[in-house]
């Protein structure tokens, strides 16, 4: 389950709400904290953040069944919880029966510009940290431009992709932005805000990611861990596969593709043993508009140089034949770092359980997948998810 905690709460907090949360089925089955047998905590910057480092040795803050449990932190920049969500998977496979993981990040306790600065460290920081004072916008204003200049699209185009995450962000009311709904014309004609001359008129408001502060936990298990609880496959969501891929992080990629989450994709499709046309919903990895244009073309839901117009032709929209982030994705659901990979694979069950409440689908999701990206496309994971009912 996710939380997303009133005002000023700690890494601490998000952790501890999130993890307890988690031990409560939709259902409202209960799982004995002392079946657990390993945690995974997904964090990329609190030390920076919050002071606080080894967030792995927090979960007793959980319950007193965790004290001396097997938990560790993962980080992998904004891939942080993907990454301990691929890391409790990978021990299912190897044995283990019942597994936590917990993705949790806090933002807000500096300014958007040091803010900045910290999150730059998931870039190479050396060599460009020196673009902008805000890094990763001064990245993705980059490939704006690129994609702009190369393919038939328009910057008046991708402005359809941040209405839709707004417009689906007011069905949600665990969404950063669900009070604050913007228009179409409002996100085309947003402000600009880079100090580089040369990237600024790339970049609006609206094209970026919430700074969010939240936290997101869920139960993963075996069938036998499933026999453990009392449950039946069909009263779960199946990981049908989950894999990820890395670039180089000392040396810029093609601005017009993403390669790495094109590898992990190419590798998890052959897993699950299907295709980008079986899929009835994806959460992608939106951290800014122009990331959510170039995903859906990398996990190929969209051809080259139209992944920029599918919200504006409606195809990715609640209603459209593959929704993508029906909750608001990053740009209005909020981009609480650490939590986000585990947010997205939870936005995704809650569709095949049929708990989404406001943003539920009409539609009924076999397959979901959710592709979680650290830095620009230096880490990628994608998961697909089977509805357990199918």
């Amino acid at each position: 389950n996710a939380e997303y905690m009133g005002e000023n709460p700690t890494v601490r907090d998000y952790i501890t709400s999130a993890g307890r949360k988690a031990l409560t089925h939709h259902n409202g089955f209960a799982v004995p904290p002392e079946l657990i047998e390993k945690i995974w905590v997904g964090n990329f910057a609190g030390e920076l953040f919050s002071n606080q480092g080894h967030l792995g040795a927090g979960v007793a803050d959980i319950d007193d069944a965790f004290l001396h449990k097997p938990s560790m932190r993962v980080e992998g920049a904004c891939a942080s919880g993907g990454l301990a969500f691929a890391s409790g998977i990978t021990a299912i496979r190897a044995g283990m029966d019942l597994g936590l993981v917990i993705g949790a990040e806090v933002q807000t306790t500096v300014s958007a510009r040091v803010g900045g600065d910290y999150l730059a460290r998931a870039a190479d920081y050396p060599r460009q940290r020196g673009i902008d004072d805000f890094t990763f916008p001064a990245i993705f204003a980059g490939r704006m431009k690129a994609y702009v200049s190369e393919h038939n699209v328009t910057m008046a185009d991708i402005a359809y992709t941040s209405a839709k995450a707004y417009t689906n962000a007011t069905r949600n009311p665990k969404a950063h932005m669900h009070s604050s709904p913007l228009t179409y014309d409002k996100c085309n004609n947003a402000g600009t805000f880079l100090g580089n001359e040369e990237l600024s008129p790339w970049l609006r408001l609206s094209d970026c990611s919430q700074v969010s502060d939240g936290g997101a936990a869920i139960v993963i298990a075996s069938e036998e861990g499933l026999a453990k609880l009392g449950l039946q496959p069909k009263d779960c969501v199946e990981v049908a596969a989950c894999e990820y891929a890395t670039g180089n992080l000392y040396v810029d990629g093609n601005r017009l593709k993403m390669d790495a989450t094109a590898v992990a994709a190419k590798k998890a499709y052959a897993a699950a043993d299907i295709g980008p046309s079986d899929l009835d919903l994806v959460e992608v990895h939106d951290c800014f508009t122009i990331a959510e244009a170039l995903m859906l073309e990398a996990v190929g839901v969209a051809k080259y140089g139209q992944g920029g117009v599918m919200a504006r032709d409606g195809m990715t929209t609640h209603d459209g034949p593959i929704p993508c982030n029906p909750g608001g994705g990053l740009v209005a659901g909020g981009h609480p770092v650490g939590a986000t990979g585990i947010k997205q694979i939870l936005q995704s069950s809650k569709q095949m359980y049929r708990i989404a409440g406001g943003y539920q689908l009409d539609k009924h999701v076999r397959y979901a997948l959710a592709a979680n990206m650290g830095g620009d496309d230096k880490t990628s994971v994608v998961t697909i998810l089977k509805n357990g009912r199918d």
